[in-house]
């Protein structure tokens, strides 16, 4: 896109102001703060003046004096343009608001707009008026930029017989049409709209006839339209030409081997800030009636009023001889605190003017004092001067500061253009940069910098990148992590703190399955180009703050029309590529593995004596439902030893000892461990005295915790809610599998989990559904390879891996077919998620030419005995050809073992012959499974 001059634009508004436009329609706003859907009736008027609000507010935000506007209404009662005054004609076309710089005067006549009763207006007589009065104020402004931006809904009659003279002018005058229709069809959003008036659909294609006439012209619907306005976006602007001289070598005293080259420069690069922010405070003034007589009576009514508050600033000598210094740090931040609110502080500190004090620098501890205001500048001399040439290659990438500028030759000199060109040629050639001092005039302060260089197509130019002095420089030496010696002074090749082979190794993987140089979409050519641009990635301090600046300026109620959701394009990589989430699950277990990561309870933030509580860490997330309890609460605790009543002559206590690993969440009450073995203690016995027992906790206590590691989106206490919750945001998927993943792994290998089995078993279900959905199938077969190897290690959890075998329809892993079936692709095969699911050993046949695999399934008895496969192996070993022949290969294998050995899947119609009932199985004799698979 070619860079346009900022401002010295005039853009005229049309409003159609007919009575169709007075339509109610229903617009969607937010959701709540709850998740509540909510919308709300407007006017086609009152919603296309969002659009004209939103622009005029983009040009009082830039505060450029060219940024100017008008605002033309057609379909009014009344008639007042320039050419009904001169020459008659143009009925129902007024001009509301003259061309001038908007202000907020303007966002206030447009929000006082209403729709006429009666009168149609024509939007070809409302053209010709904008172009005129464009035009008449542009008289002497030839070279401003001309735009025009029709709004209507197209339901009111068009005169279209001298339509092509109109767009001859607007050619000549080289004007841009916009045309923005409510409910328009717009093929880009795929939108049409059903039961369309005739005349509705007749303007709608003279409308599209009109702007393929002109070449600058768009037209879209309003949909579409206000959601593009809201889209962060970097306005490319021409940079105004500085003059100046480009020296090497010394011209005053060696002219013959020196050279001076006028040139150009400009802006290339330029810091975005957000605006400032001004403070405003209540301020209460005092008002007389107005329906009384103040003579009469002297009552006044007191009125708060928002007033700007302004910075003074007052100097004072500390006179207590800094007893009460605060660090420098906070100096600055209470000082203002101190000088309003302590009387005491003001009383003890001396006054003084600005004029009674000296200027000075902090040089080290102590202030050097500067009455002039500034120590003696070195003579310097303007323009840029080259000092030296050095290789590409050493070019410190991290050193470059602040905003890049063009160098350019002069424009209208050839013979510098050609002097500029051969030394950007050679300096290329030489693969060289040069260092420069910049002096942007007579006496200021030099710069110095990187003269880099740039070949366009058609021009040579220089770079310039301002670098740091070397007394800038902050140079931290460290010593090699690998390089550690003991106190004797030799090298220590085994540490903690030294990584292994295998480590690095892991390392490497991970890091380069995060590249995100293929992660991006797919190009032309079929190859997935760079995820991230540095070009579409913007500031959302900028962008957001400046979108709820326009909303809360457009809206009247923001309780009943919140600020909207920022636009995708500035949260798009808020979040990493899901493709390379995917692809460093891997990874990531692999570093687990190697590098022994373990999670790191959380510290339990607990009531001291003095009602003090711990306080958060850094990265702990600030929940405001945690609150500490008060005082009174204190005694209502889970008492830590119970004893009997004073009257038995034996006193009992009963140590209750809190479990950290439990599978409930970590804030659980002690009251129902207490009941429990009360309980089991009772049992037959008559009832003894009662013990006390904790008081039930009191309303407003603080809510039990929701159990989520850091940076976990799903908790161990509520998984399925947390999981469900997720979910229906839609832009965290693979997040969600992920930790709920996790959450199901870390309850079910707690100790007393059997309790939360049922509740794992359908937080599963639910995950295998949403996997089978959302194309998340690989991340399902993932988990449960990993929850099988955590239930089957020690000390594990076999029970529950057992109740899995039994569901191993609903909860198994999902093989090929099935993937198919759901519209996605599965990396496992149909025998291979049988096996896994249902454990196996694989055993070979030794007499074969090529050692030939079985797999057969192994119903493990977790009581210790052997599994009845093992009886079966020992049955085919001794019957078919003596001991020997058959060695077992892999017992429980994963996907990739058993993939490696059947990479066909030929032989897994054998499980099918040996799928039988573990009850079966346990109950049968050595005999029986001997005749019975053998024969």
């Amino acid at each position: 896109m070619a860079a346009q001059r900022a401002g010295y634009t005039v853009t005229m508004f049309l409003v159609d102001v007919s009575p169709s436009m007075g339509k109610t329609r229903i617009v969607e706003l937010p959701d709540g703060p709850n998740g509540e859907l909510r919308d709300m009736e407007m006017t086609h008027l009152e919603w296309a003046l969002q659009f004209v609000m939103l622009k005029i507010q983009e040009m009082i935000f830039n505060g450029r004096k060219t940024d100017q506007c008008g605002v033309i209404l057609f379909g009014t009662d009344e008639t007042e343009n320039c050419i009904n005054q001169t020459n008659g004609g143009y009925e129902h076309v007024s001009e509301y608001v003259p061309v001038g710089q908007p202000n907020a005067n303007t966002l206030s006549k447009l929000a006082a707009l209403r729709p006429s009763e009666e009168t149609h207006g024509d939007p070809i007589d409302a053209l010709i008026v904008g172009i005129e009065t464009q035009d008449r104020y542009l008289s002497k402004k030839k070279t401003w930029t001309r735009k025009i931006v029709l709004l209507t809904d197209g339901e009111s009659p068009i005169e279209v017989e001298d339509w092509k003279a109109t767009v001859k002018k607007m050619q000549v005058l080289d004007v841009g049409l916009t045309i923005v229709g409510v409910d328009f069809d717009d093929e880009e959003i795929e939108f049409h709209e059903e039961d369309k008036p005739h005349i509705k659909r007749e303007n709608e294609a003279f409308y599209q006839k009109l702007t393929e006439a002109l070449p600058t012209s768009v037209i879209g619907t309003l949909a579409l339209a206000l959601e593009e306005v809201s889209r962060p976006e970097i306005k490319q602007t021409r940079s105004t030409l500085m003059g100046t001289v480009l020296r090497l070598g010394d011209p005053e005293n060696d002219p013959l081997e020196s050279m001076e080259i006028v040139i150009k420069t400009s802006k290339c690069t330029a810091l975005a800030r957000p605006k400032g922010w001004k403070r405003f405070a209540p301020k209460e003034t005092t008002e007389p009636h107005e329906d009384e007589d103040e003579d009469m009576d002297g009552e006044t009514e007191k009125k708060n009023v928002w007033t700007e508050l302004k910075m003074r600033t007052e100097y004072y000598i500390d006179t207590t001889g800094g007893e009460h210094r605060e660090d420098d740090e906070n100096e600055d931040e209470d000082v203002e605190d101190k000088m309003d609110v302590d009387g005491e502080e003001k009383k003890q500190a001396m006054k003084v003017e600005k004029e009674d004090l000296v200027k000075g620098f902090k040089y080290g501890s102590t202030f050097v004092p500067c009455p002039d205001g500034q120590f003696e500048r070195l003579t310097t001399r303007k323009g840029i001067e080259i000092c030296g040439f050095f290789a590409k290659s050493g070019f410190r990438r991290e050193y470059p500061m602040g905003e890049i500028q063009y160098i350019w030759a002069d424009p209208v000199q050839p013979q510098q253009q050609v002097a500029l060109s051969s030394l950007v040629q050679a300096m290329e050639k030489q693969r060289t940069l040069a260092i420069a001092r910049w002096v942007g005039r007579d006496g200021s302060d030099p710069k110095m910098g990187v003269l880099y260089p740039c070949e366009f197509e058609r021009v040579d130019c220089l770079l310039w990148a301002q670098m740091p002095f070397a007394d800038d420089l902050r140079k931290y030496t460290f010593s090699p992590l690998e390089n550690l010696v003991n106190k004797k002074g030799e090298k220590v090749i085994k540490h903690p703190y030294i990584p292994t082979d295998d480590q690095v190794k892991t390392m490497e993987k991970f890091v380069d399955a995060m590249d995100l140089m293929d992660a991006g979409e797919k190009n032309e050519d079929g190859k997935r180009d760079a995820w991230f641009d540095p070009r579409l990635s913007y500031n959302p301090a900028i962008h957001r703050t400046k979108q709820a600046l326009f909303h809360s300026a457009v809206v009247q109620d923001l309780a009943t029309n919140p600020l909207p959701p920022p636009h995708p394009e500035l949260t798009k990589y808020f979040e990493p590529p899901r493709r390379v989430l995917k692809r460093v699950r891997g990874a990531v277990e692999e570093c687990k593995t190697a590098f022994k990561v373990k999670e790191v309870p959380k510290r339990v933030a607990r009531t001291r004596k003095d009602e003090h509580v711990h306080a958060q860490d850094e990265d702990e997330e600030l929940l405001l439902d945690r609150v500490p309890k008060p005082a009174t609460q204190r005694q209502t605790q889970p008492q830590r030893t119970l004893t009997r009543s004073p009257t038995t002559p034996r006193v009992t206590r009963i140590q209750l000892k809190r479990n950290d690993n439990d599978s409930e969440s970590e804030t659980e009450s002690e009251d129902d461990d207490m009941e429990l073995l009360l309980a089991s203690k009772g049992k037959g016995k008559a009832a003894s005295p009662k013990l006390p027992t904790p008081s039930a906790s009191p309303e407003g206590s603080p809510q039990p915790d929701p159990g989520r590691a850091p940076g976990r989106i799903v908790g161990t206490t509520a998984p399925l809610k947390d999981f469900q919750r997720n979910i229906a945001q839609g832009d965290i998927v693979s997040k969600a599998v992920e930790d709920m993943g996790w959450a199901v792994k870390d309850v079910v290998m707690r100790p007393f989990s059997a309790r939360r089995h049922r509740e794992m078993k359908e937080c599963l279900r639910a995950l295998r559904a949403v996997c089978s959905q959302e194309d998340e199938i690989d991340a399902w077969n993932s988990i449960m390879q990993d929850l099988k190897e955590a239930c089957l290690s020690d000390p594990g959890n076999v029970v529950f891996w057992e109740e899995m075998r039994k569901e191993r329809r609903t909860l198994g892993l999902i093989g090929k077919s099935e993937a198919r079936k759901l519209g996605g692709k599965s990396g496992v095969s149909d025998a291979a998620a049988e096996a896994v699911i249902l454990g196996a050993v694989i055993i070979c046949d030794c007499y074969q030419p090529l050692p030939v695999p079985v797999l057969l399934p192994s119903y493990n008895d977790y009581s210790g005995r052997f599994s009845s496969i093992a009886y079966l192996c020992m049955a085919l070993a001794w019957g078919n050809g003596g001991p020997g022949r058959y060695q077992v290969v892999a017992s429980e294998p994963r996907v990739d073992v058993v993939e490696s050995l059947f990479p066909d899947a030929v032989m897994f119609n054998l499980i099918d012959r040996y799928l039988y009932d573990i009850s079966e199985a346990n109950e049968a004799s050595d005999s029986e499974l001997r005749t019975n698979e053998v024969a």
